[in-house]
């Protein structure tokens, strides 16, 4: 319980770095941070519950993307300013490390198999946005139709 707490402590933090990195609005960044934080949470918790990397990716990063949108909206801001920063945590970094160190010591059939890893969780990542924004567009398409039958009656 206590490493959860520091790893959603060095999370918001490291979002907050990174969106100071990439110049990110100052009224951006506890948002961004608090966006990324509860994406993590998420990936964490479908990782160790439920134990597959790729699903846990895909849910945070859904959750990082819904979030996202919300932020944007309530920030009146562009929702790139929220997605970017928010993907940090969850970026397969050790992952293409990995592959890189396998490589470089002549271990293929590991460098193999870690790129695989790290592909599905790229996958995983682009998936999880596709889904959110195919929410979003859903959602507002359904308004606006709804809000056209009402002023047609």
């Amino acid at each position: 319980m206590v490493t959860v707490i520091v790893y959603s402590v060095c999370v918001y933090f490291a979002t907050i770095g990174f969106g100071l990195l990439i110049n990110l609005p100052r009224k951006a960044l506890n948002m961004a941070g608090i966006v990324s934080l509860i994406g993590w949470l998420v990936f964490h918790t479908v990782n160790v519950h439920m134990g597959g990397y790729l699903a846990a990716d895909i849910l945070g990063t859904f959750t990082v993307g819904i979030l996202s949108i919300f932020a944007s909206r309530y920030k009146k801001m562009p929702v790139i300013i929220f997605n970017i920063p928010a993907l940090v945590p969850l970026v397969p970094g050790g992952q293409a490390y990995q592959v890189m160190k396998c490589l470089a010591i002549g271990n293929y059939a590991l460098a193999k198999s870690n790129l695989i890893q790290l592909i599905f969780i790229a996958g995983g990542i682009a998936s999880g946005f596709l889904f959110a924004e195919f929410l979003n567009q859903l959602y507002l398409r359904l308004k606006t139709y709804l809000r056209t039958k009402k002023a047609t009656r």
